[in-house]
């Protein structure tokens, strides 16, 4: 099985799992679990979605008379919103990536990009408009979309040492989805969002870390270098690093969580060591708020 084939069966397997666990998380069931039309919203449409109360602000023209003639209460019949949605979805290719704190583990890259095609599935299944910003080309819907999002991922060349989200073919008035560590200079980060949000867009930054990352686990004489090679630094006492390093950490994370916040957008931090399925949850559920 080819390098592409095998992330689009680790992608499609993950999605295929989430729908029972969107079923436990009351919700997020009706949003995914309706099939092409799964993120139901009240809007110009050709299918009936619901009835609902005639309330204030409504105009009289807007009551369904058969329906009210039923009751002492006048309903306004409702339709569903068919327009299809463009979901930007970037999946850093940095050095920063390839880095795995446990040789049984997967690397943050690996997971990332598994993440990034497994929302595009589950998108595209629900009948939006998918595309990668790494490809540099406009989002597109159907399964041959899937498959040139699957063959981009799985040959995306390496990077830089720390990535910068692509916003340069984001739509107007779309949503987005940024997957990285986000352990680079956060200068680039915050202008790339701020300009993102100055065009309408809105989504959702996945943090992906290893534990290692989170927990510093070093003592004694330890050499840290980077996945690049770029930075190396030596420390014999690396236990005495500890509480410096887990404070910037939080600091890297209160940053971007405060960026998020400011340009309309969601943050969570997701580790390497934790389901995919959580994370896949998160993220699904953050675009349909997102709107």
């Amino acid at each position: 099985m080819s390098q592409a084939a095998h992330l689009r069966s680790q992608a499609e397997g993950l999605a295929t799992g989430l729908p029972p666990l969107l079923a436990d998380a009351e919700h997020l069931a009706s949003t995914v679990l309706l099939g092409a039309h799964g993120r139901r919203r009240a809007g110009m449409g050709d299918e009936f979605w619901q009835y609902r109360p005639f309330g204030t602000g409504d105009e009289p023209r807007m009551i369904d008379w058969r329906r009210s003639a039923r009751s002492d209460t006048h309903f306004i019949k409702q339709k569903e919103w068919q327009a299809a949605q463009s979901v930007m979805i970037w999946v850093d290719g940095a050095q920063s990536l390839d880095f795995t704190g446990d040789k049984g583990r997967e690397t943050k890259r690996a997971r990332a990009r598994l993440l990034g095609l497994a929302m595009g599935v589950l998108l595209i299944r629900a009948g939006e408009r998918v595309g990668l910003s790494n490809m540099n080309q406009p989002p597109r819907s159907g399964d041959v979309q899937l498959l040139r999002m699957t063959a981009a991922l799985a040959d995306m060349a390496e990077g830089a040492e720390y990535g910068v989200p692509e916003t340069a073919v984001l739509p107007p008035q779309s949503r987005a989805v940024f997957l990285s560590d986000f352990l680079g200079d956060p200068a680039p980060i915050e202008a790339a969002l701020t300009k993102a949000a100055d065009r309408g867009v809105r989504g959702a930054l996945c943090q992906v870390l290893d534990p290692v990352e989170e927990s510093f686990p070093f003592s004694g004489r330890t050499i840290f270098d980077s996945m690049g090679g770029g930075m190396s630094h030596e420390t014999l006492q690396a236990a005495e690093l500890k509480a410096r390093y887990l404070e910037r950490l939080a600091e890297r994370k209160d940053f971007l969580e405060t960026l998020c916040r400011a340009t309309g957008w969601q943050y969570h931090c997701h580790h390497t060591g934790g389901a995919a399925q959580s994370a896949l949850l998160w993220l699904y559920a953050a675009t349909e708020r997102a709107h």
